[in-house]
């Protein structure tokens, strides 16, 4: 019952990375503010990505229990608001605070399963928690798309309520966690520090090349304040008594080479995989939820890997073959992705994204649980929450460059066709799957050809990328999965007392 508590959560931070997509049109509509509808999204994606780390930090010094809770009751609350909104500000606002609770939901969950779970079982749990962001990517498109059509956009957000609820309830009653009883101080200025450079790093990679030029002076001012502030943050980490995030954790080769991967991994598979969508929409005529749908084969390989490989590193208690085949399996996916192109048969394109899919669940999952079984116990949260919180700054990352790469490659494409083709067109970049399908069909036929010419360079890019983890993988130390919570030199005197309780009793008894 405690994992599926923490599951539903994990659940619920994940959806809403999603849900919101297919009602955007809508909302826009009954709350105007075109102008600011991109923020829907990176309000809550640079709330929860911020706040990652903090909450990591929080969850060591106070106990995770009550944090995992304050995580659920932050986003019901912006849920909740979130529904009632009346202007496009206040929808925005209220996006942020829920991206502030689901940083905590997403860190919480995987670092609670830590505290119970010794590294050695596991894997099959990370898997199954590596299995919800696989159902949430498929299930968020379909829901929203269900909600506007039959009930209202409000209800996007008001379906947050009775999971959340549910979660609060099993978390109350069932798991009992040992809190830290020694005081602590908490390092508000390193907070402040790394929130600022975090935050002007993500608005530069939002914006850039899109909202506004790479050399305008409100890019070039975020990446030099970001540059700043991350410089001032690593400086006052050094000298912190009580670090927000502890510079020594990079000590570790395993905790090194873990976060490199997971930043470079993260950068390939957000980037490449966000242009799959609009693929299907473009060429194959695809609705938004029938496009959901037809990524069903990624999300299936995903799913089916993730799990496959918990269960294996459980029973063998070795990792390291894992990360090793996922990155290799994702170069190669990858590659299949760039010969997607006008004539691709939908079932060869479906076969495609499964082999991404198995890619990224043999290593994703992974990674944080090596990260887990290296880091001391004290130090659960704080190394749970960076392996997080790389792996979601390569994906903001990734957006911008390949949103780049694409726009230029499309632009570059477009000027080869008769000028009557761009005059319609225009850069063809904001050309919704709509409008293009209103084109006369000889400009529509142009039109698509120079898209997939222009997404080969995108996923050749995100194959070109993916060989640095693949590299890396082989640098990764093998540290054999404990078999206990805590290490053998670190159970405590009452532990012993109560015979070495198990994992499960320590759950339902305290």
């Amino acid at each position: 019952m405690v994992f599926v508590a923490l599951m539903l959560g994990m659940f619920l931070a994940a959806l809403d990375q999603t849900i919101v997509s297919t009602a955007l049109p809508t909302i826009v509509g009954d709350l105007g503010g075109l102008n600011h509808l991109s923020w829907v999204v990176t309000s809550y994606l640079l709330a929860s990505t911020v706040s990652t780390p903090i909450y990591g930090k929080l969850g060591d010094m106070i106990g995770r229990k009550p944090v995992f809770l304050a995580a659920i009751l932050i986003f019901l609350a912006g849920s909740m608001l979130a529904g009632l909104s009346q202007s496009m500000t206040e929808l925005i606002g209220f996006r942020a605070l829920q991206g502030i609770g689901a940083g905590g939901l997403m860190v919480g969950a995987q670092a609670i399963i830590a505290d119970i779970v010794p590294p050695r079982e596991r894997g099959r749990y990370m898997g199954l928690i590596g299995s919800v962001f696989a159902v949430a990517s498929v299930a968020g498109p379909l829901l929203g798309g269900f909600f506007v059509d039959n009930l209202s956009w409000r209800w996007v957000f008001y379906v947050n309520m009775p999971v959340g609820a549910l979660a609060i309830i099993i978390v109350i009653t069932r798991l009992h966690l040992h809190t830290p009883t020694i005081r602590h101080r908490i390092d508000y200025f390193g907070a402040g520090l790394l929130t600022g450079a975090v935050g002007a790093l993500i608005l530069l990679t939002t914006w850039g090349g899109s909202t506004y030029a790479w050399g305008s002076r409100t890019i070039v001012g975020l990446g030099i304040a970001g540059v700043a502030l991350l410089a001032a943050f690593i400086w006052w980490e050094k000298r912190a008594s009580e670090p927000i995030l502890p510079l020594t954790l990079f000590r570790s080769r395993v905790f090194s080479v873990s976060c490199g991967m997971g930043f470079m991994i993260g950068m390939a598979m957000f980037g490449a995989i966000i242009f799959i969508p609009l693929f299907l929409q473009l060429v194959y005529g695809a609705t938004p939820t029938s496009s959901g749908l037809r990524m069903l084969p990624l999300m299936a390989g995903l799913l089916v890997a993730s799990i496959s490989s918990g269960r294996a590193i459980s029973r063998m208690g070795r990792y390291k073959a894992f990360p090793i085949a996922g990155t290799a399996v994702l170069i190669v996916g990858m590659y299949l992705l760039s010969r997607l192109g006008v004539g691709t048969a939908p079932w060869l394109a479906s076969v495609y994204m499964l082999i991404v899919g198995i890619g990224i669940g043999l290593v994703m999952q992974v990674l944080v649980l090596v990260v887990q079984n290296d880091a001391s116990p004290e130090n659960i949260g704080v190394a749970t929450s960076t392996a997080t919180f790389f792996r979601s700054v390569g994906g903001a990352f990734g957006v911008a460059i390949f949103g780049t790469i694409f726009a230029t490659r499309l632009t570059d494409q477009l000027a080869r066709f008769p000028h009557s083709v761009t005059a319609r067109l225009g850069s063809g970049i904001h050309l919704s799957p709509a409008a293009a399908r209103r084109l006369p069909p000889a400009v529509h036929n142009d039109f698509l050809h120079a898209f997939a010419s222009s997404l080969h360079g995108v996923f050749l890019w995100g194959m070109a990328i993916a060989i640095i983890p693949f590299a890396l993988s082989w640098l990764l130390k093998e540290v054999p999965l404990r078999t206990t919570v805590r290490r053998s030199a670190e159970v405590s005197a009452e532990q012993a007392t109560a015979g070495g309780a198990t994992s499960e009793a320590i759950v339902e008894a305290g």
